[in-house]
Parts: C-alpha cells; structure tokens; sequence
C-alpha cells in the first residue's frame, strides 16, 4: 500500500466517526493551542523585556566612565592617561570593528530659560557631539541638527510643564497651604504635562555669573531650539516630564563653562566640568560583540562597562517560564492522547471484520498496524491546525485586551513560525503515539475468528 492509500483510508475512517473525531480533535487543540500560545508568551514576554532593558539599560553600548578627578590630562607619567578619555583614544575607538557610533558626553548642570517673553522651565544642559544622536536610537520629533551656532536639541519632556512666574507662584502659594491635598498634587501633575511647542523658538538660557552674593548677576545667553526628540517608547507622560535634557556642541558648552569660570576665579569650576568629556558611549552593530569590544577598549587603559549581565538573567528566567509553560501543554495533549486511545482502540473492536477481511485478502501485519499510525497521524493534524486557529484566536483576544487596558497602540504578543512548527509537531507526535497501542492491537487481530464473529 502507498502512503496516499493510508491516507485515504484514515480519512475516510475519520469522516465517519465524526463525534468522536470531533472530540479527539479538540482535546489535540486544547493541547497544541495551550503549546502555542505558552511558548509565544514566553517569548514575546522576553522580547518586550529585551527592549524596554535596553531602551533604559542600552544592552547594545558600551558605556565609558572618564575616571579623572585630581589627576591632570596634561601629564606626561606613565599612568596620567590611566581611566582618562582622550580624544586620540576616542579615534581608535571609533576605527575598530563593529563599532556603529562614539558618543561624547559632558555634563554641564540643570539651567533656567525663558521662552516667550513670560514661561520658564528649567534644563539638564549636556554637551555631545550633535551628529551622534540619532546613532543612538534618539529619533527626531521635529527638526534635527544644525551647524548653525548657539543651537539646542530639546527632549520631549522640556517642553512640559512650562509656567509663567504669577502661574508658579501662586501654584507654590497653593501647596503650602494645602500640603497633603492630593486632588491638589494630582492637578498639579498633569499640569507638568502640558506641552508648550518650542521647536524654531528662541530660549533664554540663564548662567549665573554672580561673583558678589549681594549683587546676583544673570547673563542670558540665546540658544534656537533647531530639533525636538520623540518621546522614549514604554515610557509613561509622567515620566517623560520629568526627562528635561537638552544637547548643545562641546564648543557652546566651553563657552559656558568659560563664563562659569571667569564668575569663580578663586574656587574654579566643579571637577566634572573641568575635563574635556565626563563619559563616551560606544554603540555596537551587534550584541553579540559587545563583549570583544569591551576587552579591546580595556587595552586602552580605560574601564568600559557593560549590560550583558542583564540580558543573561533575562534568558534564565525566561528559559524557566518557557519550560513551565511547554509542561503545561505536553500535560493536556497527554490528557487528549488517552482520548485517542480509547477512540482508536474502540475503531479496533468495531472494524474488526474489516480487518479480517484484509488480512484474508493478504494485508500484512505492517500494513494493519500503518493504517491505524497514519490515521491517528492525521487526527493528530487537524488537531494541531485547529490549534493554530485557536491560538491565534487567544493571542488576539490578549492583545485586544491588553491595548484597551493599558492604552498602547501595537501588539504586545505575536506567534512565530517555529512555535507553529513545534505546535503541529507535538500534535501529530501525540496522535502516533497515542496510535501505537491500537495499530498493535489491530495487527494482532485474528482474521477467521473475527470474521466468524461479524
């Protein structure tokens, strides 16, 4: 017999006992679905994980810490350079393989600005190679960058919560008489999220040049907002406010630091603003490299440092969720496979004379026992296909659910095409073995005896 003969045979069978069928079938589905929709959510879970660890914790860079304190750049003995970032370094760097972008960072300190004549808000000013931004996963709201002078790139959160002085003055006035009103505190909140456009506008930015306590000296230098950042994916608006970073050239910020220093000439300038960058960021083409790279930039006599522990834990935790989650469904497809037992080895008692016959007409052993694999083989399949169906109807009942909940716009769950292959696999493996005992069973069936009987 051919293989298009068994299966014909064990689809005919199958036809004919449609409740029991029916009922094997959606036993295989449970199981196949439960198989499905257990490993997506492990997965998915894990890949939602990955980048909301990486949108904060960036798996994928590489971070370097500038170590200088008292230790001066200009020294020439053998460790001077030790943990010191030098722009020369920085070029290796930037030349060595799977290295994507360098980023320069200089902290400059949290500014006031006035925009409009009468709002105010307040930055985290830090200076940075401009070019670099969107290398770095930021992308444009509005606008980009400019070799223009006196230019700012804005985040989306300074732009938020933007006040007038009567405006914060009598907001202050309010909590000091009410300090635990939380309607008060909850109004005030989404107060800070308001957004007051900026891009193209002109900002005040105010340094404090005071050398006299008693004679406060402000010098407001204009800066033209010349791009806005988008907001950072899974971050929430009451996060997001309270994100007021903004990016200038490294020589506007000598530029400020200078005027800083000409209004300290007996203290100097923090030590952090008197080296030329506080960190560099390096980003790699690929996770998988970040670790190489990491021990060439050590040779540098600099400390890189690195995320990767965070993606391990990561897979760990989820190596355990995924194999609770597969025992799970192998339970109901073994539950679904005593069905199929019990539903085959009844086809055994009533086709008993078909198999005589067959044995009469010179049907083998093989051949009896193939007939009855390939058809629970193919009640395993349409099993597993009503599995896919109602898997992917679950996923998206969980991700309708999910967006009406938590407000989000993209699907959180998906199902790859090897969990669909692992699904179809388990349901027909479950329907062959579940098929074994009475393909054995039929094959030993005695062929004069059971005509006799029918």
């Amino acid at each position: 017999m051919r293989i298009r003969d068994y299966i014909s045979i064990g689809w005919d069978q199958l036809k004919r006992r449609k409740v029991v069928t029916a009922m094997c079938t959606i036993g295989i589905a449970i199981g196949s679905a439960a198989i499905i929709v257990a490993l997506s959510l492990g997965e998915s879970a894990q890949q939602y994980a990955q980048e909301q660890v990486n949108s904060f914790l960036k798996i994928d860079e590489i971070t370097i810490m500038n170590e200088t304190d008292s230790k001066s750049q200009d020294s020439s003995s053998s460790e001077s350079d030790r943990g010191v970032i030098t722009k020369q370094k920085l070029n290796i760097i930037a030349q060595l393989p799977h290295v994507k972008a360098v980023g320069t960072y200089k902290s400059i300190g949290n500014f006031g600005f006035s925009v409009d004549e009468n709002k105010e808000g307040r930055l985290e000013l830090t200076a940075t190679n401009l070019e670099s931004l969107e290398a770095f996963d930021n992308k444009f709201k509005q606008g980009g960058i400019s070799e223009q002078e006196n230019t700012v790139v804005l985040s989306y959160g300074a732009m938020m919560g933007l006040m007038d002085q009567e405006a914060m003055e009598a907001r202050d006035k309010q909590i000091r008489a009410n300090p635990n009103d939380e309607a008060l505190w909850e109004q005030f909140r989404e107060m800070d999220k308001i957004v007051t456009p900026l891009y193209q506008k002109q900002l005040k930015l105010k340094i404090d040049v005071t050398q006299d306590l008693n004679n406060p000296k402000i010098v407001e230098i204009p800066l033209r907002v010349v791009g806005v950042l988008d907001k950072p994916s899974g971050v929430s608006d009451n996060q997001v406010s309270w994100m007021k970073d903004a990016y200038i050239s490294h020589a506007l910020a000598d530029q400020i630091t200078d005027l800083m220093k000409a209004a300290r000439p007996s203290t100097g300038l923090p030590p952090e603003l008197s080296v030329e960058f506080n960190k560099a960021v390096v980003k790699v083409d690929d996770i998988k490299n970040v670790e190489s790279l990491d021990k060439t930039i050590k040779k540098l006599r600099l400390s890189p440092q690195n995320n990767l522990h965070q993606q391990d834990r990561l897979a760990e935790q989820f190596a355990i969720v995924r194999t609770v989650a597969l025992g799970v469904g192998l339970f109901v497809l073994f539950i679904a496979s005593i069905s199929i037992v019990v539903a085959m080895t009844m086809s055994t008692y009533q086709r008993r004379r078909q198999i005589g016959i067959m044995k009469v007409l010179g049907a083998n052993l093989a051949q009896i026992r193939n007939m009855f694999i390939v058809e629970s083989a193919l009640l395993g399949l349409v099993g597993g296909v009503f599995g896919i169906l109602f898997s992917y109807w679950v996923v998206w009942g969980i991700n309708a659910l999910l967006m009406a909940t938590e407000g989000g716009d993209r699907s959180i769950l998906f199902i790859s095409t090897w969990i669909l292959g692992v699904g179809i696999f388990f349901a027909v493996l479950t329907g062959v073995l579940s098929g074994i005992y009475p393909a054995i069973s039929a094959s030993r069936t005695d062929a004069l005896t059971a005509i006799k009987r029918d």
